[in-house]
């Protein structure tokens, strides 16, 4: 596979232990297979192998090192800088490994590494249990869970990656390696939440939790001029919220949907969105008073299935849609933070872009920063800052939104980032992640891919 590009059938002849799928630059199936979820990216690798099985891996793994291009891994691609896909490189592609098993005995669950959040829930979820995972039920839960994973039941049970419990792991080596507690205990460390160069995983094993079949979800938006009102009350509620609730404050914009009443769409608003996993008749109180936080226009909670809470967002976020997002936490929602908020949510330019206040706390703060790579558990708030929109003109408005917004949140933020709403190639981009940790996960990565096989590339 030269730089020049790659005869499929000469690759075939040279790597007979590869069983999976070639796909060259001249396959007609190349520019489907090198297309993301993000629809602005735009990469053009050397080549793709579509795996089928670990020991497919291993081999990609080993024809990268011969050949030596950098190597990117592919999971559910759904990463919204484009990490599935390195420029000029080879992707090492698990989108077919999607198997999901749950183990009865030890209540585990046992996904491979191209597995989505959704097919992780139909596995489990049928059977009364879960994994705490996003809010996207098209998520690959390999990037969820090697950058972290916030998700509805963090709160409540800790991040994704506070639930895993194992990994195999493909090195930059091509040795197959179990991480866990007990084994290759770095790696394990750096996997919940540094691990996202470290190797290819094509197996988690994750704790999962009791699920009950239905659950409280709330969907209450409010009047945009309310706004500093709701911002100011939920700000004094927040202390007193159970761990149970898991919520975002979105500054957004009402779409057409049968679900909602003609005269609100297109209206911007801000609004809660969330769940509460305790028993329902528990949760009426809770939801009374965030209701009382200012006058309610639309309120769409409802009692559902857990599955159906995990599907809340997918159609506001179609595959091939062009998205820019940022991060930063916060430690208070001042006032003077909630007129940044207010302005900066008033001028954006698509109304599919949002501003998101994720309400953190609960099972997140109670891991110390040095359990895992994670250094920002302390904070009360992540700001989710979402360039949502869907023509290539608005390109330039919206890519100067989101900057805009980063640059004006700067001065109340901590300087922390999440690495799952972020661009990794960033200069700088692992201290505002890791904090004091970083040198920890830099110094693991070169440990197991001393060549830089896996090193973030453009």
């Amino acid at each position: 596979m030269a730089r020049g590009g790659m005869d499929t059938q000469q690759h075939f002849e040279e790597t007979g232990g590869f069983r999976g799928v070639v796909i060259a630059r001249e396959d007609p199936r190349y520019e489907d297979a090198r297309r993301v979820w993000a629809g602005m990216i735009d990469k053009r690798p050397e080549g793709i192998l579509r795996c089928r099985s670990e020991a497919d891996v291993v081999e990609a793994v080993r024809i990268a090192r011969r050949r030596g291009l950098p190597a990117s891994v592919r999971g559910g691609g759904h990463h919204v800088a484009g990490g599935a896909l390195v420029e000029g490189g080879l992707v090492i592609d698990l989108s077919e490994m999607r198997a999901v098993r749950f183990d009865p005995a030890t209540e585990t669950a046992h996904a491979e590494g191209g597995a989505r959040l959704s097919d992780v829930d139909a596995e489990t979820l049928p059977r009364g249990r879960t994994v705490p995972m996003g809010v996207f039920g098209d998520t690959g839960i390999a990037g969820l869970t090697l950058g972290g994973g916030y998700g509805w039941q963090a709160r409540a049970r800790g991040l994704t990656c506070d639930n895993l419990q194992s990994a195999r792991v493909v090195t930059s080596d091509a040795r197959v390696l179990v991480a866990s507690a007990d084994q290759h205990g770095d790696l394990f460390w750096a996997l919940r939440g540094g691990g996202t160069h470290l190797g290819v995983v094509t197996a988690f094993e994750y704790r999962t939790h009791a699920m009950p079949a239905r659950v409280r979800q709330l969907f209450i938006a409010f009047p945009m001029d309310q706004a500093k009102d709701v911002l100011a009350g939920l700000r004094a509620l927040r202390a007193e919220m159970p761990d149970e609730l898991g919520a975002i404050l979105v500054f957004w914009t009402f779409q057409p949907s049968p679900a909602i009443p003609k005269e609100l769409w297109h209206r911007p608003f801000v609004g809660l969105v969330g769940v509460d996993l305790r028993p329902l008749e528990q949760g009426e109180e809770t939801l009374e008073r965030l209701r009382r936080l200012g006058t309610v226009s639309f309120d769409g909670s409802r009692t559902v299935p857990f599955g159906l809470v995990q599907q809340f967002f997918d159609d506001d976020y179609p595959a091939g849609a062009r998205y820019y997002w940022r991060s930063t936490y916060l430690e208070d929602l001042s006032d003077s933070v909630a007129d940044v908020l207010i302005d900066l949510a008033a001028r954006r330019p698509s109304p599919l872009s949002s501003l998101d206040v994720w309400l953190l706390g609960g099972a997140i703060a109670r891991v110390h920063p040095s359990e895992t790579p994670l250094a920002h558990r302390a904070a009360p708030y992540l700001i989710g800052i979402e360039a949502n929109w869907s023509d290539p003109r608005d390109d330039a408005a919206s890519l100067a939104w989101g900057r805009e917004v980063r640059r004006r949140l700067a001065p109340h933020a901590t300087g922390g980032t999440y690495i799952n709403f972020e661009n990794p190639y960033v200069e700088g981009r692992d201290a505002a992640v890791y904090g004091d940790n970083a040198r920890r996960v830099l110094a693991i990565r070169s440990k197991y891919d001393p060549l830089g096989l896996f090193a973030p590339r453009p």
